[in-house]
């Protein structure tokens, strides 16, 4: 890369710290064929991270070298960033962890069918958040390149045919890519906020893994504070390290305060789910909350900017693989607000 993610003895630069959450976000639809019959786990998040991992890193790496931390390149190629994240040497925060959030949530579309037919077109979403997006290019090309070896049981191979991005606060979309055409990404842009209604109707799509203390949050312990403490870890290390900003904020008044915010018509459960990792090669619990609640919108003004941003960054444990998804609308008819993921 011409542009190094991090420079080891470059004097990082602190821009204006932000009084609210600032993260340019930027939405895409990637729209494949299968060639071969291809069956799916039952939520196809860590399958698709899987084989987008691998051939991420056949597709960029020069060195081969096993290991990348001791890559000359580790701290300028885009699959350490990408899928690994390197936390900046020089940085403050989180000196202690091997890996930065990462700066992208796969999201296959509405828990994508197991099983898809020879021909059949599926849709897969991709969401990057700030310096992320200027790696598109390597990413579409990876997955362009992953079709070739093939997804799941008996990996069923599949051909990317278009490329889509949604306007910012639009639920407009248009093609930036085809087959054998240019790659016309328009960027990334921060989400704007709508009106805080009155009462505030939350849906959670995919399950919400979260802790308190060493323990899992379950349906009946489950609290907004919950939810928001780590929306707002989330969100602040996102623009931490993928887009140098700092969050101008009190944390502690934040998190003290979403204390006293009371649950109502809660309708929670919890959904299990297994998922087997290559790399440790075993499989993993990673079940969650699913189910909806409702909040006083009065009691969200100090959060809301927070909640809306975290429609798209998702929450909780799993969340770059499209666990954690949540969408915000309306009891009664559940109408997606301006700027609202689907």
């Amino acid at each position: 890369m011409n542009d190094p993610i991090f420079s080891p003895g470059v004097k990082r630069t602190h821009p204006p710290r932000p009084d609210r959450p600032a993260l340019p976000v930027a939405r895409y639809r990637l729209r494949f064929r299968a060639v071969d019959p291809i069956s799916l786990p039952s939520y196809a998040g860590s399958a698709w991270r899987g084989v987008f991992g691998r051939s991420l890193r056949h597709t960029v790496c020069v060195t081969r070298e096993r290991d990348c931390a001791r890559c000359l390149l580790y701290r300028s190629c885009a699959y350490p960033y990408l899928f690994e994240t390197p936390p900046d040497p020089q940085g403050q925060r989180m000196r202690r962890y091997r890996a930065a959030p990462h700066p992208y949530v796969l999201r296959p579309s509405v828990q994508t069918e197991r099983s898809i037919p020879p021909g059949d077109p599926f849709l897969v979403e991709l969401v990057l958040f700030g310096r992320g997006n200027t790696y598109l290019p390597y990413i579409v090309q990876s997955l362009r390149a992953a079709g070739q070896r093939g997804i799941g049981r008996g990996h069923g191979r599949f051909g990317l045919v278009e490329l889509h991005q949604q306007a910012p606060d639009s639920a407009m979309w248009r093609t930036i890519w085809r087959e054998g055409g240019v790659l016309e990404g328009g960027g990334a842009a921060e989400p704007g906020s709508p009106p805080l209604p009155e009462v505030v109707h939350f849906e959670l799509h995919t399950p919400l893994r979260l802790k308190r203390g060493e323990q899992l949050v379950g349906p009946e312990k489950f609290e907004f504070q919950d939810l928001f403490r780590n929306l707002l870890r989330r969100i602040s290390s996102l623009m931490y390290f993928h887009t140098g900003q700092e969050l101008d904020v009190e944390f502690r008044a934040l998190t003290q305060a979403a204390y006293k915010v009371a649950i109502h018509s809660r309708s929670v459960r919890w959904q299990e789910w297994t998922r087997y990792s290559s790399r440790q090669r075993t499989t993993l619990q990673m079940g969650g909350l699913v189910g909806s609640f409702s909040v006083s919108g009065e009691a969200l003004a100090p959060f809301w900017d927070y909640l809306c941003l975290g429609q798209w960054t998702h929450a909780g444990k799993g969340a770059v693989m499209g666990l954690g998804r949540y969408r915000i609308g309306d009891p009664a008819s559940l109408p997606v607000l301006a700027g609202t993921p689907l």
